[in-house]
């Protein structure tokens, strides 16, 4: 199978700090890869390097064999990548759809066609197995549904490779082990998940 992302090279500092040091890192296309290591090893900075949240100090990193350059997040996106912060960016007074379309509202008008929305949503929802309400308020959401609408922000971008930061570090056994087959679906529908 084609690699769905290549990094190699890899260096990242912060002030007295040695993150990232020539690291190379590299994921087929429809794979689940875990990228495991110790508390502290570089594995979230390496992934935010990836989703374009840190630009590297030196780096060569190839999308489906093509040489890119992530400057910011928004390139990430463009390239396909979708993140999952272990803290997720959700506003907790929005509705799920509000946020899911938070940062990326349909351009050329400034009224937005709510009901095109929604059903843009319920259409990703259903296709992925990912059952969530539109119109539930983050808040009143538990911790699991939350992850699958972080989920879903990413599948509404068109992302192909889905970077899942410690996702299980804040469900529940039942959370988790529907998470698993949430992933297994997204893989079966041709995704790429990195945790």
């Amino acid at each position: 199978m084609p690699l769905a992302v290549e990094m190699s090279g890899v260096r990242k500092v912060f002030p007295g700090v040695v993150a990232n040091d020539n690291v190379d890192f590299s994921v087929e296309e429809g794979e689940i890869h875990a990228l495991v290591g110790e508390n502290g090893a570089g594995k979230t900075t390496l992934m935010n390097v990836l989703y374009g949240l840190y630009r590297p100090d030196a780096a060569t990193i190839k999308i489906r064999g093509q040489a890119v350059r992530i400057r910011n997040n928004s390139d990430a996106i463009a390239l396909g990548i979708g993140m999952v912060h272990q803290s997720f960016k959700l506003v907790p007074s929005f509705t799920v759809e509000e946020n899911i379309i938070l940062g990326a509202e349909p351009g050329g008008s400034m009224f937005l066609d709510q009901r095109a929305i929604r059903e843009s949503v319920i259409e990703i929802s259903d296709r992925f197995g990912l059952k969530v309400d539109p119109e539930a308020r983050i808040q009143d959401l538990s911790v699991g549904v939350q992850q699958r609408v972080e989920i879903l922000k990413t599948l509404y971008r068109d992302a192909d490779i889905l970077i899942l930061d410690e996702p299980t570090a804040v469900l529940t056994p039942q959370e988790t082990d529907d998470l698993f087959g949430v992933i297994r679906f997204l893989v079966a529908a041709g995704k790429t998940v990195i945790f």
